[in-house]
């Protein structure tokens, strides 16, 4: 049976994005939603460069409210807010497994555009390694 998550933020424009992107990428039979309790309007377009060099096209996504899924039941709803400086989301739907894997939140990095790009690949590489565990501890074995 094929197991669902979805992935939670403030504006689902870069954290969520990007963890939704790797997710998929781990395992395509995997269903795989990303939200936010504000969207912002665009994917944020450093995310989507980051993500390109990862060898990830996530050009087509788009920032979606989680009133869309609230409706739908998941297998693990994952919140990626940095926990210090946001509130993490709530998901009211019906969930098997709620964790938080949280993450400093890149589009708010400042300094120049090559500091900014650094936080926004820092912030990639260490989503990228905290949901392959996810994965392969807690999806896989499921």
């Amino acid at each position: 049976m094929k197991q669902s998550v979805l992935i939670l933020c403030t504006g689902n424009s870069c954290r969520s994005q990007m963890a939704e992107g790797f997710l998929r990428s781990f395992d395509t039979e995997l269903e795989v939603c990303s939200a936010g309790t504000r969207p912002a309007s665009s994917v944020h377009p450093l995310a989507i460069q980051v993500m390109r060099e990862a060898g990830i096209d996530i050009s087509g996504h788009r920032p979606k409210s989680v009133d869309e899924f609230v409706d739908r039941p998941f297998d693990f709803v994952v919140t990626v807010c940095d926990g210090a400086k946001e509130s993490c989301p709530v998901f009211t739907g019906k969930v098997g497994h709620r964790l938080h894997i949280g993450f400093d939140d890149p589009a708010e990095a400042s300094g120049n555009d090559e500091e900014v790009l650094t936080v926004f690949r820092r912030v990639r590489d260490e989503i990228r390694e905290g949901f392959l565990q996810f994965y392969n501890e807690t999806v896989a074995k499921g």
